[in-house]
């Protein structure tokens, strides 16, 4: 008996049920979206979703609502939330890459009182500086003739200005766990601040780099606020056109499940392509 149970704590198998519990119960709305999606309508609405999982081959699948998706203009808004998504983390990133750097390897004056203010602005609600800053982009176009308000680079500058201080944040604690003596032995073969950025730093920075940029990217691909506000419905984004699809009366509540399964696509991608750096970027310098 003994010997069993040493060879069940060996397999960790607590441990492996409560990870497959977890999954089942946290894909289980994921399931359900995406079996919606495909049935016909008439036995979408008579019955649950589960009984066609249950029951498959007795069901009639379909891509009706697929179809109606698409002709929705899923399409063009999947495109339109690509361009404000990929340089709304790029931007950032490479802002805070270089911020990070000067923080942790460049002593200068007021540098800790600077980095701390930084930290502080992480609780700045974003909805408490919208008409500020509409109001500063208002005046931009009326008395410089820079017009940002509808363009896709307003979405760029509020999504960017305001993942700063989180991911100065993370790319600094990332860093500070790298080794020092590397720094010093490049500054004494003289290299410069640029070259020790640009080929150590950096390339040894890519799990901190990837876990931020996964929460970003998903931030920025869910948000509704911003896009509708700065960008607005000429071009719009796949949250605002999910709103859309539903309808006047909420009758296309199936056409939405097919929608949401569109936008689902992509986030799911970034995340499993950059995964392997999710959990390093994240605990690097949480432990000393």
């Amino acid at each position: 008996m003994s010997t069993f149970l040493n060879k069940l704590r060996a397999a960790k198998l607590g441990s492996t049920l409560t990870l497959l519990a977890l999954v089942l119960v946290w894909s289980t709305p994921t399931v359900g979206l995406l079996i919606t999606s495909l049935r016909e309508r008439d036995e979408a609405a008579a019955s649950g979703w589960w009984t066609a999982l249950f029951d498959p081959f007795n069901q009639v699948w379909s891509w009706e609502s697929y179809q109606k998706a698409i002709d929705g203009g899923m399409l063009e808004a999947l495109l339109n939330t690509i361009v404000i998504s990929v340089p709304a983390t790029i931007l950032p990133l490479i802002i805070a890459a270089n911020a990070a750097f000067a923080f942790t390897f460049i002593e200068f004056k007021g540098r800790e009182v600077m980095f701390a203010a930084l930290v502080a602005l992480m609780v700045l609600p974003l909805q408490s500086a919208l008409i500020p800053v509409l109001k500063g982009m208002v005046w931009l176009k009326k008395n410089v003739g820079i017009d940002i308000v509808g363009n896709f680079a307003a979405a760029w500058i509020m999504h960017a200005a305001f993942a700063l201080p989180l991911a100065i944040y993370i790319l600094r604690n990332f860093m500070m766990t790298l080794p020092t003596s590397l720094i010093e032995a490049a500054r004494i073969d003289g290299a410069s601040y640029y070259q020790i950025f640009w080929k150590l730093i950096l390339p040894m920075s890519m799990p901190s780099i990837a876990s931020f940029a996964i929460f970003q990217f998903l931030w920025v691909w869910n948000d509704y606020l911003i896009a509708f506000i700065f960008v607005g419905e000429q071009k719009s984004v796949m949250t605002y056109k999910l709103l859309r699809l539903i309808g006047q009366y909420g009758d296309g509540w199936q056409t939405v499940a097919a929608g949401s399964f569109i936008a689902l696509i992509v986030p799911l991608m970034v995340f499993f392509g950059l995964q392997r750096y999710f959990v390093r970027g994240l605990t690097a310098g949480a432990v000393k």
